[in-house]
């Protein structure tokens, strides 16, 4: 998604707020899991390919979701000034999985925090709704607010973005439940579970409901979850095991991405 910084907090302000109606709605909504497959993927990756359904309005939504281990595997930001495509940068080196990154603006400089291999490339910005940043510390994987940032701890990759989807098993409100589209996110779940997401069109209310309610995960349940730059930036791709890859195309150039690698 590309907008000048100086306009980016009334866009958020605007893209995100909420009638009483539709929210109302979207706290109706119950999501159930349709069908659900999974596929194993170098290091250790699964790939689960989830359709949802919500039987009131006959919806449903199909999720493609890389689940893998908080602690023992890598996250890494990767630099995109080019704008080559997910799938070529991907294979270039020994990622698992991988989607597209966070928001920049229209010169193609990234919003918010950027950290790759341990070096900062764009500061931390305080803005309304890019509250989340997904990380890699000393600790492993997580999702923090942007007032936890643990400036003390040595932070191997770390991407802002948002905004938060899910916080403690519970869906944030008062996202907007009008504007669909794509969508890809990072999740922090249970049982030593980390997770990069893509969906078809959904609302953001929709995704924060469907991701806290529904079994997306399997045994796990999703605790933090965040969103990352969505509609047409949205991208997706997962190494199988057998050595083919599983990719979905974004339609157009993004500055970064997000990726994993085993350690």
């Amino acid at each position: 998604m590309r907008f000048r910084y100086a306009s980016a907090a009334r866009f958020f302000y605007r893209s995100f707020l909420v009638l009483p109606v539709a929210l109302a709605a979207s706290v109706q909504a119950e999501w159930k899991v349709l069908s659900a497959e999974s596929e194993p993927g170098r290091g250790g990756i699964e790939h689960r390919h989830v359709i949802v359904e919500d039987d009131a309005v006959s919806k449903r939504v199909v999720f493609d979701v890389a689940v893998f281990s908080a602690k023992s595997t890598g996250l890494r930001v990767i630099d995109n000034p080019e704008g080559q495509s997910l799938a070529t940068v991907m294979k270039r080196e020994k990622y698992v999985c991988g989607v597209n990154g966070g928001y920049f603006d229209t010169e193609f400089k990234p919003i918010g925090l950027r950290v790759a291999d341990g070096t900062t490339f764009s500061p931390l910005r305080r803005a309304r709704l890019i509250t989340g940043i997904l990380l890699q510390s000393d600790r492993g994987i997580d999702i923090v607010r942007v007032g936890e940032f643990p400036r003390t701890k040595r932070t191997v990759a770390a991407i802002q973005s948002g905004p938060f989807l899910v916080d403690g098993n519970t869906r944030i409100h008062g996202l907007n439940d009008s504007q669909l589209a794509r969508r890809t996110f990072a999740g922090i779940a249970t049982n030593d579970r980390a997770l990069l997401g893509f969906c078809s069109d959904v609302s953001l209310a929709e995704l924060a409901n469907i991701l806290a309610t529904a079994p997306i995960v399997a045994d796990s349940k999703i605790r933090r979850a965040m969103n990352l730059d969505g509609g047409s930036s949205s991208a997706f791709w997962f190494a199988r095991e057998a050595g083919s890859e599983f990719s979905i195309s974004g339609r157009k150039p993004v500055r970064d991405f997000v990726a994993v690698v085993p350690k």
